[in-house]
């Protein structure tokens, strides 16, 4: 089976919600495995990736189109803010990877119910 047909299947059986929770869990698995390894390339990969999503969401949520409630996707884009200045701190060395994997898995939470 190619990739593009293995993409459709996807495409096909999974909600967006499924999706958004999937796509969590393997960004909160790279941050907890960041935490494991001694390589700083592998947290900066996993940092980068977990900002990626969270800036994605809070472009999704500024959009005027989007049905989410005004007052979750404030929610949303202030998480996101954290998430950034959080990232920072962890990079350089002044602020633990924890934070941000609970923030992760309390949205994974939130999907899953």
């Amino acid at each position: 089976m190619s990739l593009h047909s293995y993409q459709v299947a996807q495409n096909t059986t999974e909600t967006p919600r499924q999706t958004e929770y999937r796509l969590f869990a393997q960004v909160t698995r790279a941050l907890m495995e960041s935490q494991k390894e001694t390589a700083k390339a592998s947290l900066s990969k996993a940092i980068h990736w977990n900002r990626r999503l969270w800036l994605a969401l809070q472009a999704d949520c500024a959009l005027d189109h989007n049905v989410l409630p005004e007052e979750t996707r404030a929610g949303i884009i202030s998480l996101s803010i954290w998430v950034d200045k959080h990232s920072r701190k962890v990079l350089r060395g002044e602020a633990k990877i924890e934070p941000l994997i609970d923030v992760n898995r309390s949205i994974m939470d939130g999907l899953s119910a």
